[in-house]
């Protein structure tokens, strides 16, 4: 994907960019191009394109983009700047979702049933797991749902267990990090919040 980017939306830039800018301040200007890559870019960007191909030091692109991030949540219009699956992405804002939906007939993301859901959930927070594992912790068998999450392209086969037969063991993808709003695995609650959450709910 790195190369994508450098290839079509670093070429952009270089073509585009104006002369003018020297009396601009250096961070400004540095802000600037991250945030027209993000622009172009249809997919999140991660931290390492921005060192690699800008030489930017780390700790200081990810300043420049995280005050990015900040810049357009104190805004607070349609467009948001996100940290998510595993880089930085421009999304529209939740709250405009409904209206962009009805006026340019973007279709309703397709929703997941509850044994999909709960089969994902295992997967995500047991990974890597075999089908048999999947199959004992939901008492039921669990291919079809797998079969569907991985047509999603939510999970996929990260490899082989070292058990009799060597059987394929399951794992999320960045796929997954984007339907759900995650940057990283361990964004996800805890298991103790969500039991707590489930009790408190049922109170």
């Amino acid at each position: 994907m790195a190369n994508d980017i450098e290839d079509d939306v670093v070429e952009k830039i270089d073509q585009e960019a104006e002369p003018d800018e020297g009396h601009r301040d250096d961070d400004e200007v540095i802000k600037g191009l991250l945030e027209a890559v993000l622009f172009l870019s249809n997919e999140p960007v991660p931290l390492s394109f921005f060192v690699n191909s800008f030489s930017i030091d780390q700790t200081h692109a990810k300043i420049l983009l995280d005050s990015l991030v900040d810049e357009y949540e104190d805004r607070d219009g349609g467009i948001k700047l996100q940290e998510i699956a595993k880089g930085y992405q421009f999304v529209t804002s939740p709250r405009y979702g409904e209206q962009l939906r009805r006026v340019i007939g973007v279709r309703k993301r397709e929703g997941l049933s509850k044994g999909m859901l709960e089969t994902l959930a295992i997967i995500a927070y047991k990974q890597p797991i075999v089908l048999a594992e999947i199959d004992e912790l939901r008492g039921v068998s669990s291919r079809m749902m797998v079969a569907k999450l991985m047509e999603r392209t939510l999970v996929k086969p990260v490899g082989r267990k070292e058990l009799p037969g060597r059987p394929l063991a399951y794992g999320t993808t960045n796929e997954f990090l984007k339907y759900f709003g995650l940057n990283k695995l361990s964004d996800l609650p805890k298991l103790s919040e969500i039991k707590e959450f489930s009790l408190n709910w049922e109170e």
